[in-house]
């Protein structure tokens, strides 16, 4: 059966949510540094963790689609340990991943006023700003504005993309030693690459919760095939888009013997040259308005995501009644909060606190990736909206790949594997 285009339009919206949450600090940050490091050595690994995290994703759509609930009632059904545990792997993780985007976010606007305002406090007047647009508008003007932002990425980048490959790559100073991807510090970063691309498993469940809004929007029950069209268009976008900005920090930064800088403000202007060095200087403010608004947009469906999620998730463990909608809203305002302090404690070091949020995003990765499995392939489902044999055997093969890393990210950091063998 055929998409119809007029009722495909009114399912379109969460897809694009969920790519501008991943084109952010995962690609404009790690992606870029993937190719500054390393040049194309990390391509199989950014590859490999896009394809083989698709499942998980994919089951939050999937489960919306089915049941018209949240992906988060699916863990309530499957009984409340398992909501639970979402609940405190989420606490574990959600405010370094709303300070990283939100840090990174802050140089981007200093970069591009000229400013040289802290970029600590900076970041807390983002998080308000991002609150209040988030409480007043809620999804009709997230959905709206990142529409447009998408939009001017997307073409921005791949000018640029096809804008280096027109070019030879830059010639390694005298010199130069590669990065070896056995030592400890890659392998650290490999983990922390793979941990938020295109973004970390847990905010598989705000797929769910935008595909209900968006429906509610709307007030058109769109079917699985439309649902899920437009959940593969945004991951596809965010896969391609991730080897755009690799392709990137290799061609110009890669055996230069400049290094990103740990300072987001310099960071900022660090990869906004990237794009002028291939498509020439009077691209500047383009770019640089580019690249904050998709930072921007990072940080508020962060805001908004798990505002959704955490939400959601504490009326269905703590009230039974469901009509308490300030929960989003005061969530919102608890994650902001919380957020603004980790940068307090943590913006020294713009790398650190990045690769902090996204190791941690891998680690409890296997956990997350297995509810969602335990959900989709349970009796919530009716045959007709399970998966196929190949995406259920894609999702086997994923959770023995995300668990075989964490293992070894453990065994890194805690000097149980030895390197350079």
């Amino acid at each position: 059966m055929s998409l119809d285009k007029k009722h495909l339009l009114k399912a379109l919206g969460p897809g694009i949510l969920f790519a501008s949450t991943c084109i952010g600090v995962s690609h404009l940050v790690q992606s870029t540094r993937a190719g500054a490091d390393f040049g194309f050595q990390l391509i199989a690994f950014i590859i490999l963790a896009n394809v083989l995290k698709y499942p998980f994703f994919e089951f939050g759509s999937r489960y919306a689609a089915a049941t018209r609930k949240s992906l988060l009632e699916g863990y309530k059904q499957e009984g409340d340990w398992v909501l639970w545990i979402y609940f405190i792997l989420s606490l574990a993780s959600m405010f370094t991943v709303t300070a990283a985007v939100t840090f990174v976010t802050a140089g981007m606007l200093n970069n591009l006023m000229g400013w040289e305002i802290d970029p600590t406090y900076l970041s807390g007047i983002i998080l308000v700003v991002c609150t209040l647009i988030l409480a007043l508008g809620k999804y009709s003007i997230l959905d709206s504005l990142l529409k447009v932002v998408g939009a001017v990425l997307l073409i921005s980048t791949l000018t640029a993309f096809f804008g280096v490959l027109g070019k030879d790559r830059i010639e390694p100073i005298e010199g130069f030693i590669p990065a070896e991807l056995m030592e400890r510090n890659s392998i650290i970063f490999l983990i922390a690459l793979m941990g938020w691309m295109p973004t970390a498993v847990d905010l598989s469940t705000w797929n769910s919760l935008w595909a209900i809004e968006r429906m509610n929007q709307t007030g058109y029950k769109a079917k699985l095939k439309e649902i899920l069209f437009d959940f593969n268009f945004g991951y596809i976008i965010t896969a391609v888009l991730a080897l755009c900005f690799l392709t990137l920090g290799a061609y110009v930064m890669y055996g230069s013997g400049e290094e990103l800088s740990s300072n987001s403000t310099v960071f900022s202007d660090q990869v906004v040259r990237l794009y002028t060095n291939a498509l020439g200087t009077w691209a500047y403010p383009v770019i640089a308005i580019a690249a904050f608004s998709t930072m921007f947009s990072t940080t508020i469906t962060v805001v908004d995501g798990f505002g959704r999620a955490m939400g959601e998730t504490v009326r269905l463990l703590f009230f039974k009644s469901t009509g308490i909608k300030t929960l989003y809203t005061i969530m919102m305002v608890v994650v902001a909060v919380i957020s603004f302090f980790f940068i307090l404690l943590l913006s020294a070091n713009l790398k650190d606190l990045v690769d902090l949020a996204t190791t941690l995003s891998f680690v409890i990765a296997p956990v997350i990736a297995y509810i969602n499995y335990r959900v989709i392939m349970s009796n919530q489902l009716t045959a007709e909206f399970k998966p196929k044999p190949w995406l259920k055997n894609l999702a086997i093969v994923g959770l023995i790949f995300l668990t075989v890393f964490a293992l070894i990210y453990i065994g890194v950091y805690f000097n149980l594997i030895p390197l350079n063998f």
